[in-house]
């Protein structure tokens, strides 16, 4: 395909259209923008059709979370950069990108030239890690990755879906017309997550889904 002045190849993923436009605006003369998507599920369709070079996404995204997009994309596309652009400063949400294949991680209230060196760090092959983020924190928990057993690795992907949207505040039904699956196989979900979070709630199962960023606190 060709592209507009062989630029780099840009894909930007955020559910508040004003960021969405303001990123792409602030980087359209350097990179070819591809597109701008809203959740994350359509985050990994148009990454897996356009196959930009970068992706620029939020960790906090509708129907699909940022992480969980991100790592089915660099399974679909290794090659493909991601850099996180977010709220977040938690040392222990940035290792977990990085983990999960992030080549940038870097705050929302970060000025605009730093945005633009980190994409020009991370196109040259290197990574970026906001100042604003505990580089020696984000150091230590990548070298200690988390066990096996640890509760964040306990549901499968399709279960950290149901659970995201639930926590969101959908009905099953909806849950299960946004996942294209069945109402019941939704209750089957999230029966099984109550049971093996041990969750006596559905405000347990929310306090789940905020700690490990299904959803925005």
């Amino acid at each position: 395909m060709a592209t507009r002045r062989n630029l780099p190849r840009i894909l930007i993923a955020d559910d508040h259209t004003l960021v969405a436009e303001a990123l792409k605006h602030l980087i359209d003369t350097e990179y070819e923008i591809v597109g701008t998507v809203a959740d994350g599920r359509s985050l990994v369709w148009v990454a897996a059709e356009l196959r930009p070079d970068l992706v620029i996404l939020d960790v906090a995204m509708p129907i699909l979370n940022g992480l969980d997009a991100g790592e089915q994309i660099k399974e679909l596309l290794p090659r493909v950069k991601l850099v996180y652009v977010t709220m977040n400063q938690s040392a222990d949400l940035a290792a977990e990108a990085f983990r999960r294949g992030a080549s940038g991680y870097l705050v929302k209230t970060c000025a605009a030239s730093e945005l633009i060196m980190a994409l020009r760090e991370v196109l040259r092959g290197n990574s970026y890690l906001s100042p604003m983020v505990a580089k020696d924190t984000v150091d230590s928990l990548l070298h200690h990755p988390k066990g096996v057993d640890d509760e964040g690795n306990t549901l499968t992907a399709r279960q950290r879906q149901v659970l995201q949207l639930l926590a969101q505040g959908k009905r099953m039904k909806e849950v299960g017309i946004a996942l294209n699956i069945k109402t019941r196989t939704v209750a089957f979900h999230k029966y099984r997550i109550r049971a093996m979070l041990n969750a006596t709630s559905d405000a347990k199962l929310f306090q789940y889904a905020i700690k490990h960023h299904l959803i925005a606190a």
